[in-house]
């Protein structure tokens, strides 16, 4: 494809060569480090004039680090006469500071956005954005793609029974996420409602809907200390589900996760590769990637063509 350059930041450099490679591009030459005050430094090693620039970098790791990465490769490309300067984002960060739920709270996740279209980004392309409203916080176009053709596929390819599952919601936020995944698969759906008493801790969690005698499959956008999904689990095989799976666009796993999910009572824990997954998958067995670069790439070469990319919210390019 002519006149188009992919750079990737330092947080997920892995999952931007298979993006590169799906499209028979090679990575733009890039190079990242810090000054001895811990500043960032990027020196972008080729030309990008009049290019069609993509960034890809996922809000993981040193978030905070990684994010400010972005913003000064969005900056030097724009002022380095890129036509076009696309911030590809698997995991956008600060994604769950979406509003104001208390007095004095921050709404980072705007505040993200306000930097990002300063920094000169005129198009981002994300993943399973946290709350959709998201899209919104921007002036600049924004395409939020969804693992759900993926996640569908793996489904019905990796599990046997599952003509006979239930898709669970581990909270009521998650409703819409798992109705339009249980349609399409024309089975059932429960939901968990959930009462927290502070953040990262649930006090009480009471089960709607019905999953005895089958394979209860936990669905949601992102999963950090999992807490919520291994209480969830507890939760479906007391009421008599046979089988439980949890599949999450994010698995962030921080802190005490990886060892509440081995003590859980999943089958598997099947997580895109929006983020890192390898050391993880190291410490838990029970860990499952799906593989994403064929969507982000797909998106790349249909927004660099002036093409449609709904297409990609129902179907898996091959």
């Amino acid at each position: 494809m002519p006149n188009i350059k992919i750079f990737s930041g330092s947080s997920h450099p892995d999952l931007s060569q298979k993006i590169a490679d799906r499209l028979g591009l090679e990575l733009g030459k890039v190079v990242t480090k810090k000054f001895s005050n811990q500043e960032t430094c990027v020196e972008i090693g080729e030309s990008v004039r009049g290019e069609d620039v993509y960034i890809v970098q996922s809000g993981c790791g040193e978030i905070n680090d990684n994010l400010m990465e972005l913003l000064i490769m969005i900056n030097a490309c724009k002022i380095a006469s890129a036509s076009r300067v696309t911030a590809v984002i698997p995991c956008f960060p600060y994604a769950r500071q979406d509003k104001k739920d208390k007095s004095r709270a921050p709404i980072s996740a705007k505040l993200v956005a306000n930097m990002l279209s300063v920094a000169g980004a005129d198009h981002i392309i994300t993943m399973d954005l946290h709350a959709s409203q998201i899209q919104g916080f921007f002036d600049i176009p924004v395409d939020n793609l969804y693992a759900e053709p993926a996640v569908l596929k793996w489904i019905k390819e990796n599990i046997n029974e599952w003509k006979n599952c239930t898709i669970v919601s581990p909270d009521a936020g998650g409703a819409k996420r798992v109705t339009s995944i249980a349609d399409r698969l024309n089975v059932d759906f429960a939901l968990i409602h959930k009462e927290r008493k502070k953040a990262n801790e649930v006090d009480r969690m009471v089960l709607v809907g019905d999953v005895k005698d089958r394979v209860a499959i936990l669905v949601d956008d992102m999963a950090d200390t999992c807490g919520t999904i291994c209480h969830a689990a507890d939760k479906l095989v007391s009421a008599g589900a046979t089988k439980v799976y949890a599949i999450l666009t994010h698995g962030i796993f921080s802190g005490p996760a990886i060892s509440r999910i081995n003590n859980a009572n999943f089958e598997a824990v099947v997580v895109t590769n929006t983020i890192p997954q390898e050391d993880k998958i190291k410490h838990c067995n029970k860990i499952q990637v799906i593989d994403i670069s064929m969507i982000l790439a797909e998106a790349i070469r249909r927004t660099h063509n002036g093409e449609s990319v709904s297409y990609l919210f129902s179907h898996v390019p091959l």
